[in-house]
Parts: C-alpha cells; structure tokens; sequence
C-alpha cells in the first residue's frame, strides 16, 4: 500500500499503530492475523522482529556504531545469529548504493548515507512486513533501489506500506502498489484501486 501521508507526526503515529506500540480508542490492529491488544508482551515483542521499518526521524542512537544500530533491532527481537545477520547487512548496503556496512557514529554519516542505512536496518532479517516512512525524503535515486528491493520481498510474501510525503514517488506508478491511500487526521481514505505493477 502506498499512502500520501504529508504530515510526518500523523505518518509517524500511524506506523507506531501497526507495530503494536500505540494503542486505539476502538477496534483492533491485526499483524499476522494477531491482535496487538491481546498479545502477552514478550511474543508481541518477538512479533515486532518481523517488521522492518525506515523512520522519518532516523532513529539512531548516537552512542553506538552504525553497525550496532543496524543489527539491533533484530538481534533485541530475532535472536539470530550475528555473523548471518553481518553478512545479510552487507549485501543489502552494496545493493542500496552504499560501499559497505557504515562504520562510526550516525552523525559522522551523511543524509544521504543515514538514508541508506536506514532501508539497510528495514529489510534486514527477510521481514514479513516492511513500513517505509518517507525513506527517500529528498533522495530521489533510492527510489528504484528500493523497488527492487520490495520485489524481492514481495515475491517471498512479505507486505510493504510505504507511507510518502513526496509528489515524484506518489505518481511514480513503477511503485508496485495495490493500493494507494490518502492519510488524514480522520484516518485512510482510498484514492482508487491501483492494478498491481510488475518490476523488473
């Protein structure tokens, strides 16, 4: 699903929403056919490590190394191994532009390599669902990095919402999306049903 979300804190506040950590006046959030609500904490924790996710805000921790910041999340919720998980972060930084694994501290990395990083720690760990918060930003040669990408990780089963504030990625229909939604302060409101796109 690809969503027109043009203000950052309702994008954020809505992703938070499909990964469990806010909760709602009414209804339910389902992820793999799991209500949040009712998940004991520790599996709903477990949950959250087949999630991938880019941040509008980056969301890095500055007093650890890159390669810290990349793997944590999934090594806090996965448990797998460290090596394979190295080996997988690699090669997706080949594959988003960047000549390596990043090494330092995020303020010593440029936007537009913390942009890469970032889609680097989001498909890291073959996610089952991947939410993209604005990950191009003012980027725009990520764009087709990161379609190739989500074919891949569509064509394993995964699911992708792609939550954009830009004008170039929301018309740009090699972006493989079924659906495209605008994000209000009412919630999601469908803009039509887009026929699925195939990439190359």
């Amino acid at each position: 699903m690809l969503v027109d979300a043009r203000d950052p804190e309702r994008a954020t506040g809505f992703a938070d929403l499909c990964c469990g950590l806010s909760s709602l006046g009414r209804g339910e959030i389902r992820f793999l056919g799991r209500d949040w609500a009712r998940m004991p904490h520790r599996y709903a924790e477990r949950l959250r490590g087949r999630i991938g996710r880019t941040f509008v805000t980056g969301a890095w921790a500055d007093m650890m190394d890159m390669e810290r910041n990349i793997l944590l999340p999934q090594l806090h919720h996965s448990g797998r191994d460290q090596a394979t998980l190295c080996e997988q972060a690699a090669e997706l930084a080949l594959h988003f532009g960047l000549p390596g694994l990043p090494m330092g501290r995020p303020r010593e990395l440029s936007a537009a390599d913390l942009a890469r990083a970032g889609c680097v720690r989001a498909f890291l760990g073959e996610p089952a669902l991947l939410i993209l918060e604005s990950p191009t930003r003012t980027f725009g040669d990520l764009v087709s990095l990161i379609i190739s990408a989500l074919a891949r990780a569509r064509d394993r089963g995964a699911a992708a919402l792609w939550l954009t504030r830009s004008d170039r990625v929301w018309h740009d229909h090699s972006v493989p999306a079924t659906r495209r939604m605008h994000l209000h302060e009412t919630g999601l409101v469908a803009v039509r049903h887009a026929t699925e796109a195939i990439v190359a």
